[in-house]
């Protein structure tokens, strides 16, 4: 099944995990996907692992487990920055071979030890190749207040048109914590004739250090509200969790009041925060 035939009926609800550690046991991985189950996601995305000295624990044998072993369809991160046009040839004959068909591509993070390949100069030239290679569906990542790297917001918005032309049929934003960031940028996609579903990436706030590291890889901005909250609970953890978690609940109410198409939850492979999040969120719903 394409990723992009669920947008069609209702707003969509989706997680992300992460491939573990070569320290920690896969089965770990594999056990909050069996939680994650319970809560009736519409997909699960994988982000990008070789796997490293841990059996199973590659993108692809997750993803394949998810669809295989639990019933829920999977769309593998395929990032392009450190690889040849062979190499992400041979992932997407390992991905067809495992029966997984939703992808999305992505030029992914410069590693500052490592120099990039340049086989893919930018995110739609994988998209292109992508398209090449096989009856893939394609799914395409955003930042509503622009790429850290991008010259400014309108130069993004040109490069995700050239992706979204090139072949992607819906796009996942990078998080963001001012719903107003999220609609303006909504509106200024359709206004450059962008006009695929975005589902609305949020991570709950659950601690202090990891989403000020997030934020300052991504570009994201604090609002003033949260930023009282992470400085009046910066030495009480359980406080700024529980506080977090109800700012990440009324973001997601609030977007699907206004309309959006869907929800992708970064769950930091903790079930207990994803299934926290949609209890309340379903006991609000209409």
């Amino acid at each position: 099944m394409k990723a992009i035939e669920l947008f069609q009926k209702r707003c969509v609800f989706s997680f992300e995990v992460f491939p573990p550690k070569p320290t920690t046991p896969i089965e770990q991985i594999y056990h909050t996907i069996g939680e994650l189950k319970s809560l009736s996601p519409d997909f699960i995305s994988v982000t990008y692992g070789a796997g490293g000295s841990t059996p199973g624990s590659s993108t692809t044998d997750i993803c394949a487990n998810i669809q295989n072993q639990h019933g829920i369809l999977s769309i593998a991160h395929l990032p392009c920055i450190n690889d040849t046009k062979e190499g992400i040839a041979e992932k997407l004959r390992l991905f067809k071979e495992n029966g997984i068909e939703n992808i999305l591509a992505l030029r992914g993070d410069r590693n500052p030890n490592i120099e990039p390949t340049n086989a893919f100069a930018h995110a739609s030239d994988l998209v292109a190749f992508i398209r090449e290679q096989g009856d893939f569906d394609i799914c395409g990542a955003c930042y509503p207040e622009g790429h850290p790297e991008a010259q400014d917001l309108v130069t993004d918005i040109r490069n995700l048109k050239l992706k979204v032309d090139a072949g992607v049929s819906h796009l996942i934003t990078q998080l963001f914590l001012r719903n107003k960031s999220f609609y303006q940028f909504r509106e200024k996609l359709a206004i450059a004739g962008v006009n695929v579903p975005i589902e609305a990436g949020i991570m709950p706030v659950t601690n202090k250090n990891s989403i000020e590291r997030m934020v300052s890889l991504c570009g994201a901005s604090i609002p003033s509200r949260l930023s009282r909250l992470l400085a009046r609970y910066s030495d009480d953890p359980q406080s700024l969790k529980a506080a977090g978690l109800e700012y990440a609940i009324e973001q997601i109410l609030d977007l699907i009041a206004n309309g959006v198409d869907g929800i992708h939850l970064y769950t930091m492979n903790n079930a207990d925060v994803a299934k926290y999040i949609m209890d309340a969120i379903l006991d609000e719903l209409p």
